[in-house]
Parts: C-alpha cells; sequence; structure tokens
C-alpha cells in the first residue's frame, strides 16, 4: 500500500492547477492568511475523503481475493486507465496547439504582414490568464472555497481506492496514512511557509514558479496522469491475474 501511497501523493503535491492556483492566492493582498485558508480548506476535504473510506471498512481491508477486494482493484484500474486516457487526450490537445501557435509560414510573411495583423481582433485571453486575473482579487473564503475544487480529484480517488486495503490494527498503516496525507499537501505547505520566513524573496522565485508552471501546464499534465495511470493499470492488472 505505501508505495501506491507515495506516489499518489507526490502526482497530488505536484499537480499543476492546484500548484499554480495557490501560487497565484499566495501573491494577492494578505496572500499568506489567503494561503493558510486554503491549505486548512484542502487538508479538511482531504482528511475527510479517507475517513470516509476508513468508516466505511471499518479499518479492516477486505479478504483477498474476494468480491470487495476485486472490485477495489478493478475501481483502481479504472481510474488508472481514465488517467492514462486523460494524459493522451491533452499530449495530443497540447501538440496541436503548439503547432498552430505559430503557423508554419511566419517567418515568411509579407513586410505589409503588420499593417494586416493591425486590422485584425486581438487574440483570445487564455483560460489560465483569466482564472489568475480572478485568483488574484479573492477573499480568504473564497480561496478556501476553492480549495476542494482544485483537488486533482482523480488522483484523490486512486488513493482513497488504495486506502480500502488500510488495516489500522497495525502501526504501519497509520504511519502510511499520515506519510500520505502530508505528502499529497507537501508543495502547499512548502511555498505557504516560504511566503511567510522569507517574504521577499520569495515573492519573486513563486512568480517564476508560477510562469513555469503555466508554461508547462500541459506537458506537467501529461507526466503526471500517465505515470500515475500506468502505474495503477499494470498493478491492478497484475493483481487480478496472479
Amino acid at each position: 500500500m505505501l508505495p501506491d501511497l507515495v506516489l499518489i501523493g507526490l502526482g497530488i503535491a505536484i499537480f499543476p492547477l492546484s500548484v499554480t492556483a495557490f501560487v497565484v492566492v499566495l501573491s494577492a493582498d494578505r496572500g499568506t492568511w489567503k494561503g493558510l485558508a486554503f491549505i486548512l480548506s484542502w487538508v479538511a476535504c482531504f482528511v475527510a475523503v479517507l475517513a470516509a473510506v476508513l468508516i466505511t471498512t471499518g479499518g479492516k481491508p477486505p479478504a483477498p481475493k474476494s468480491p470487495p477486494s476485486t472490485a477495489t482493484i478493478a475501481v483502481k484500474l479504472a481510474i488508472g486507465t481514465g488517467l492514462v486516457v486523460y494524459g493522451w487526450y491533452r499530449y495530443r490537445g497540447g501538440g496541436r496547439t503548439t503547432r498552430q501557435e505559430r503557423p508554419s509560414g511566419a517567418d515568411d510573411a509579407p513586410a505589409g504582414g503588420e499593417a494586416a495583423d493591425a486590422g485584425r481582433s486581438p487574440e483570445p485571453e487564455e483560460p489560465s490568464g483569466r482564472m489568475s486575473a480572478r485568483l488574484d482579487r479573492i477573499s480568504g473564503w473564497t480561496a478556501a472555497g476553492l480549495a476542494p475544487l482544485l483537488q486533482p480529484w482523480g488522483l484523490v480517488a486512486a488513493g482513497a481506492a488504495t486506502v480500502v486495503g488500510a488495516d489500522l490494527s497495525r502501526t504501519s498503516s497509520y504511519l502510511a496514512l499520515v506519510a500520505y496525507a502530508v505528502l499529497a499537501t507537501s508543495s502547499l505547505l512548502a511555498m505557504e511557509l516560504y511566503a511567510v520566513f522569507a517574504p521577499d524573496t520569495s515573492r519573486e522565485r513563486l512568480g517564476q514558479l508560477r510562469t513555469w508552471f503555466q508554461t508547462h501546464q500541459n506537458q506537467a499534465l501529461v507526466g503526471v496522469s500517465l505515470v500515475v495511470g500506468l502505474f495503477l493499470m499494470g498493478k491492478s492488472i497484475y493483481e487480478l491475474t496472479s
């Protein structure tokens, strides 16, 4: 269970959409307080999911090869397949967007191209840019409300399906759950502490991180989705066939 939770927790921690949104929250006015509200809401939602799973199972994993155990593995296989499909979709879409950003003949445009461009309507603002502009003006309560919405629910669901195998009669299971929760929240905690103890330096560094994630958002989404998805698919197929 622990290797699965470590990989899933790491995927949640570096998920680009939530990380980018949190950096924007920190850069807003009174950003450290809004960031704290975001983290508290994030952790509360995350722990609620884990608690719901453990209450349902009673803290005892299903017996191997039993219908509940097989159903849990099938759920993880479905989630893994969904992540792979999503990653492939983002990869294909990202490739087309990159090719369309600059026409192949743009470098050979005639000298009058600038005048032609002047009559064109401006390009629509990117969705990520619109989101950033809105997040710059949010309140603390809004930041807290956004946290559950921005959690990567596909990965959270994969973690919940894995937690079904937790045996609370063993100390190792408690440690694994704590490590999973801390790892999944580690990036947010690190940025919050950085902003609190080094506000001047963090403003510049976090701005660079925000720019990097916005520039490489599609690649990061593809990488996280494919790595976690293929891992879940491979392990689930092995468990179902062994």
